[in-house]
C-alpha cells in the first residue's frame, strides 16, 4: 500500500502567492522599501494596513492600493501610541515593519543620546511591534511577521557599530518569537538587505567614492532599487512560505557571498 502524500494540484500552487483576505499590517510604508512592499502586497490581493509617522504620505497611497486599504499615523517611539493602534487596528493575519535609523560615528564618537536614538527606533520599537501584535496574529488563527535587518547584522565596517548591535539583537527577537509562537502558527522572519537606493542613502550615493565602492562590494555591481526588497516580502507573509521560521532571507546582490572586491587571475 502506497503511502505517498498526494501531490497538490497545480492550481493550488497558483494561489500560494494569492493574499487576497489578508490583512497586513505595514510600519513604514510611507516611503522607500515601504511603501514598494505596500504596492507589491496590494497587488497580490491584501488589504494593506499602513502605518507611518507621516501619515500625510499615506492618504495618497492607500487611494492608489485599493483593497480597503487604510492609513494610520503611529510614532513607532510612543510606545503607548502603539499599543492603542495595535488593540484597535482589528483582525491581523500579518506585521511587516521596515523602519531605522542610522547614526555613522565610530564608537568613541557615539554620544549616549545618539545611543538611545538608534536603539530605541531599531531595536525597542522591533520588540514592542513583536509583542503587541503577536499574540494578534495568534488569536487570529496564525500568520506572519516581517522585520527588516541588514548586511550589517553578520558584516560590519567603522561607523556602523551601534546600528549592526541593533540589527542583529532584532533577528535574534525574530527567533525568538519564531520559538515562542511557533505553536500558534505565527511565524517570524527576517529579511537581509545590503544597500538600497533610497532617501535615506541618498547622501552616500551622491559620493562618488562611496557610491562606486558599495556598488563594487556586491557580486552584481550596483546598489539594489527599494522594488527588488518586495518580492522577499510577499514570499514570506503567502503560504509560499508555510515551513519557513525563525530564518533570515538576505537579498544583498551577493555582497556577502564573496570576499572583497579583488577580481584575480585565475
Amino acid at each position: 500500500m502506497s503511502t505517498e502524500v498526494p501531490a497538490p494540484q497545480m492550481s493550488e500552487y497558483k494561489r500560494l502567492f494569492d493574499l487576497t483576505g489578508k490583512r497586513i499590517v505595514l510600519f513604514g510604508a510611507a516611503s522607500g522599501i515601504g511603501r514598494e512592499c505596500a504596492y507589491a502586497l496590494a497587488a497580490h490581493g491584501a488589504t494593506v494596513l499602513t502605518a507611518d509617522r507621516d501619515e500625510e504620505s499615506l492618504q495618497g497611497l492607500v487611494a492608489e492600493l485599493g483593497n480597503d486599504s487604510e492609513a494610520a499615523g503611529v510614532d513607532l517611539l510612543d510606545s503607548a501610541v502603539l499599543a492603542q493602534y495595535a488593540a484597535s487596528v482589528g483582525p491581523v493575519d500579518s506585521l511587516v515593519f521596515t523602519p531605522a535609523i542610522n547614526i555613522r560615528k565610530r564608537l568613541d564618537d557615539y554620544t549616549d543620546e545618539e545611543f538611545d536614538k538608534v536603539v530605541s527606533l531599531n531595536l525597542a520599537a522591533s520588540f514592542r511591534l513583536i509583542r503587541d501584535f503577536a499574540p494578534q496574529i495568534a488569536a487570529n488563527g496564525g500568520g506572519s511577521i516581517v522585520g527588516f535587518s541588514s548586511i550589517r547584522a553578520v558584516t560590519i565596517e567603522p561607523g556602523q557599530g551601534v546600528y549592526a548591535a541593533t540589527k542583529a539583537g532584532m533577528e535574534m527577537l525574530l527567533r525568538t518569537a519564531a520559538s515562542e509562537y511557533g505553536a500558534q502558527k505565527v511565524r517570524a522572519n527576517a529579511i537581509r538587505p545590503g544597500v538600497v537606493e533610497t532617501a535615506l542613502t541618498a547622501q552616500l550615493r551622491e559620493d562618488t567614492a562611496w557610491n562606486e565602492a558599495y556598488a563594487g562590494k556586491s557580486a552584481l555591481r550596483r546598489w539594489a532599487k527599494p522594488s527588488e526588497l518586495a518580492g522577499a516580502v510577499v514570499f514570506l507573509v503567502s503560504d509560499a512560505s508555510t515551513f519557513v521560521t525563525g530564518s533570515v532571507l538576505t537579498v544583498d546582490g551577493g555582497w556577502t557571498a564573496q570576499d572583497g572586491r579583488f577580481d584575480p587571475q585565475l
